[in-house]
């Protein structure tokens, strides 16, 4: 038996160890589960070694600085990216690296912060086509309930009173809204939002917080990515923050608004 009495790099070494086993995760810890994600682009590392979880029925805040790997973790979960190292789990199962339209299948849908409409089509024609196609679209019988179906969704997120506007004649909002609608015409149980409060009023923050507040009341998981802490932070149940591609903080609002990591990070040392 060794009678060495361990030196402080032991003892270092023990911890560092022990917390990164602690934040190892499995496909059973939640419905979403990264566990090592590392995503570089030749000598760039953009994500570097991020595990997390989100739980069911949760609104979890993504949050870091600009150019944090917010957006590259988001195409790496959904399908954009193949990740260089790791795993992701959904529902239990390993999907890492499937393409995008199979984890729109399983249930995983995304906005994005340039939105994407056909601007020759009306607002209800662009959710109709997003509605899964090979079961819709494509069957004219079917066109009746097509337009029922996305006439739903459009009311569902405030647009129902603009159905055959193009989307140019849409303010900024609408457009957020119709970018919502797009991706819940896809019926997904997980939904992952990025910048929604960007370039919008104090009463438009608002008014989409309670729209994805009621998303979650339908059964939504969500995560969601902003810069607009303040916003952000009363909305979410829970946080992570992370800053060069790496979790630096995680836990509800109020612990991450007294992490001095975060303050440091968002603004050199001063209170959020």
């Amino acid at each position: 038996m060794s009678t060495e009495t361990p030196t402080d790099d032991d003892s270092a070494a023990t911890l560092a160890a022990d917390e990164s086993a602690a934040d190892s995760y499995g496909p059973d810890d939640g419905v979403l589960v990264l566990d090592g994600l590392t995503k570089r682009f030749g000598g760039l590392t953009a994500v570097d070694d991020l595990s997390f979880a989100v739980e069911e029925g949760e609104i979890l805040g993504f949050i870091g600085p600009n150019g944090a790997g917010k957006s590259t973790t988001f195409n790496c979960v959904t399908g954009t990216y193949p990740p260089t190292e790791g795993t992701v789990w959904y529902r239990g199962e390993d999907v890492t690296g499937e393409p995008a339209h199979e984890m729109v299948k399983r249930g995983m849908a995304r906005t994005f912060q340039s939105f994407r409409p056909l601007d020759d089509r009306s607002i209800v024609r662009n959710v109709a086509l997003a509605l899964v196609p090979d079961r819709i679209a494509s069957l004219s019988g079917l066109r009746g309930e097509t337009r029922r179906r996305a006439t739903e969704i459009c009311e569902r997120v405030g647009l129902g009173d603009r159905l055959d506007q193009l989307p140019d004649e849409l303010p900024h909002a609408g457009l957020l809204r119709l970018e919502l609608a797009r991706a819940l015409a896809t019926d997904p149980d997980l939904l992952l939002v990025d910048e929604p409060f960007a370039g919008l009023s104090n009463q438009e923050v608002g008014e989409i917080s309670d729209l994805l507040e009621s998303l979650r009341d339908d059964g939504i998981t969500l995560v969601v990515v902003d810069h607009n802490m303040r916003g952000l932070l009363s909305l979410i149940d829970r946080a992570i923050v992370i800053q060069f591609g790496s979790k630096i903080a995680e836990g509800d609002p109020e612990e991450i608004k007294r992490d001095p990591a975060v303050q440091e990070a968002y603004l050199g040392g001063d209170t959020l």
